[in-house]
């Protein structure tokens, strides 16, 4: 099979390639060739190791290979819905269901100081599993696309991560997303910092309606 381009972004090319999917960082023409070639290497690398802590707390497409010189991550390609695309088909339980797991996962994340970055259901793939396969449990929901992540203490940076959560529901699930939220929320009542980040959250969310009242 030839590379198929599934995504291209600002800062990389998505590519899929036998069975593999391939992050490739997009060479930047207004950098000078030396500063432009050590921060590509430099954010392959970084996104890399995010990557590998991150899969000990949530669901990630396996790591296969990463390459600083090409400036590439090599991952395997997860067969599944893109939550963006599909969410709004599902049951309005299942909705729930779904966005109380993605709560859990973020909970797992924070406590562990990662920062995803752009928390949004277009990074989400929901995976099905048929109950009647006793190998596999339970359906799954993936994390990927960790190029804006990073780690990090401050409960700020988490409930910006909820934050941006919260608008991507408003804006591309607006049906239900009030209730998709507040699923979200009991979710991520497990984090150990639930009460910290919560209340961090309402300074961020103030903050907003601050600015777009001007």
């Amino acid at each position: 099979m030839s590379e198929k381009i599934l995504q291209q972004g600002a800062e990389a090319l998505i590519i899929l390639n036998k069975g593999s999917v391939t992050k490739r960082r997009i060479k930047k023409g207004y950098r000078l060739l030396e500063i432009d070639e050590e921060i590509r290497k430099l954010r392959t690398r970084s996104e890399g190791k995010l990557l590998e802590k991150a899969s000990k707390f949530v669901n990630i497409p396996k790591v296969k290979n990463i390459n600083e010189k090409t400036k590439e991550i090599v991952m395997e390609f997860i067969q599944g819905k893109k939550l963006s695309d599909h969410l709004d088909s599902f049951s309005l339980d299942k909705q729930k269901e779904i966005c109380r797991q993605i709560g859990e996962s973020v909970a797992a994340l924070h406590d562990a100081d990662i920062i995803h970055g752009d928390l949004t259901t277009s990074n989400m793939i929901y995976v099905h599993n048929d109950k009647s396969d006793k190998k596999k449990r339970g359906d799954k929901i993936f994390f990927i696309d960790f190029g804006l992540g990073f780690h990090s203490l401050k409960a700020e940076d988490k409930a910006v991560d909820i934050h941006l959560l919260r608008q991507a529901l408003e804006a591309k699930h607006f049906k239900h997303w009030k209730d998709l939220f507040e699923e979200f929320l009991k979710g991520y009542s497990a984090s150990k910092h639930d009460s910290l980040v919560r209340s961090q959250f309402k300074k961020v969310e103030a903050r907003g309606r601050y600015k777009d009242r001007y």
